[in-house]
């Protein structure tokens, strides 16, 4: 009976059709009808595949009408507290924030002034209900931190500017570390939307908020604040930080990857949305809904590198397992080692990819094995296309010839479209360019530059 049970708990199918003699010769041999002994073993091997008594499957099923009721009803809320059971958990923060797109819930990005530690519920401008981003989910932060953040902004209001946060915020509370990634996933963007400066001033924010905790203590604070509201704090020392242009693009939002663990204000594949569609490219989402069971769909994908995990096979030849992410969420593919061998350079540049793949569904688990990998910047660099600059003033034509000259000649097309004597004039450059997200990210920055779109 005990080796019964172990086979059972185990399922072992192999233990268990041995057994099965020795069970029916026993039932036999104590007076049980052998068609019905043999029925009683069909059942406790049925049960052995997975199976639980009638309390425990009772219990269960409760929690799980109580579960799709509240999130039926009450969807924002149950899944604000579902991230917030999650709290330190990047890779189930991800699913949710999937499901929010999916059920078109805005997910609020995580803000100085607004967030709390953990996640909560939020009514937006537009009054949608959504979720707000905590703080404390962010990498490298810590809860109890956070919470004396929010404890202190409670308290005396919101933190005006980055010289105001430094001269309220506890220093033993957060440190360099804490403050760098709350910098890069944009939490202080409300009142300074340069990540880049507030990054490189970080020992400055952190020496500022040292001092002014320690004139507070000694009572000095004179040293910090001035004017006739000083003891209030209504006034403070503004920090002299050093001006630098903020990240490019894509550059800002490898950071904010860095702090939160996955794309949350954008993605590196938004610059590429048209190309996209015109290279046949489809998102990992949309392929899963079009594939069918037991059939083999080939399609383009596109995707930033999130992870690499490589493997050796009996045969010694290595093979690899590539994360890959594109708008719509995470996705894996295997690279057998011909494919591997010709794509290791690509894996490692950190720069997005577009892959075919052969997809197939194994049960309800989607199987993607790629054909091929290339750079996806190489590849829409091929296609024809091209951007329209929108310039305010002549003024800044010079600074855009340089830029555009950096880029190199392609196959795209650039025209611009110029106020001049109360019209606007759109002038087509001769010629064809390399019109990359990086080109177009570098046009957007110039002075003068009130708009770049795709045509």
């Amino acid at each position: 009976a005990d080796l019964l049970r172990r086979a059972m708990g185990k399922k072992k199918k192999k233990e268990m059709a041995a057994l099965r003699r020795d069970f029916l010769d026993g039932a036999v041999a104590r007076g049980v009808d052998e068609a019905k002994a043999t029925r009683i073993f069909a059942q406790i091997d049925k049960f052995a595949g997975y199976g639980f008594n009638k309390s425990h499957a009772a219990a269960y099923a409760l929690i799980a009408y109580r579960t799709a009721y509240l999130k039926a009803n009450h969807p924002v809320a149950f899944l604000a507290a579902s991230m917030a059971l999650e709290l330190n958990r990047t890779d189930k923060l991800s699913i949710f924030r999937e499901e929010l797109n999916r059920l078109g819930i805005p997910l609020l990005p995580p803000d100085i002034n607004r967030s709390a530690a953990n996640f909560t519920v939020e009514i937006n401008e537009s009054g949608e209900v959504c979720v707000r981003y905590a703080l404390a989910a962010l990498k490298n932060v810590g809860l109890m931190a956070m919470e004396v953040l929010v404890d202190e902004r409670n308290r005396n209001g919101a933190f005006a500017s980055v010289s105001e946060f430094a001269g309220r915020i506890d220093p033993h509370a957060v440190n360099k570390r804490q403050l760098e990634n709350l910098v890069k996933a944009g939490t202080f963007d409300p009142i300074d939307a340069n990540r880049r400066s507030l990054f490189e001033n970080v020992d400055k924010i952190v020496r500022m908020a040292g001092e002014t905790a320690q004139a507070r203590a000694n009572g000095q604070t004179d040293l910090f604040f001035t004017g006739a509201k000083a003891q209030e704090g209504q006034n403070w020392t503004l920090l002299a930080l050093k001006n630098v242009e903020d990240w490019p693009v894509m550059e800002r939002l490898r950071h904010e990857y860095e702090a939160i663990g996955f794309y949350l204000s954008a993605h590196p594949l938004d610059a590429y949305e048209s190309r996209l569609k015109r290279l046949g490219v489809r998102r990992y989402a949309d392929l899963m809904e079009r594939l069918e069971e037991g059939r083999t769909a080939r399609s383009k994908l596109a995707g930033t590198v999130v992870a690499v995990r490589e493997r050796t096979s009996a045969k010694g030849r290595r093979f690899a397992f590539v994360q890959l992410s594109d708008s719509s969420g995470v996705y894996e593919v295997t690279l057998f080692p011909e494919v591997l061998g010709r794509s290791r350079e690509l894996l490692a540049a950190e720069a997005p990819l577009l892959v075919t793949v052969e997809a197939r569904l194994e049960g309800k688990q989607p199987r993607l094995t790629a054909q091929s990998i290339k750079s996806l910047e190489a590849a829409v660099a091929k296609e024809p296309g091209g951007i329209e600059v929108r310039l305010a003033t002549s003024e800044a034509l010079a600074r855009l010839r340089e830029v555009i000259a950096s880029g190199g000649r392609g196959r795209g097309a650039i025209r611009l479209r110029v106020a001049a004597g109360g019209q606007e004039v759109a002038i087509g450059l001769p010629g064809g360019y390399a019109v990359s997200p990086d080109l177009r990210n570098a046009i957007a920055a110039l002075p003068g530059v009130v708009g770049v779109r795709e045509f």
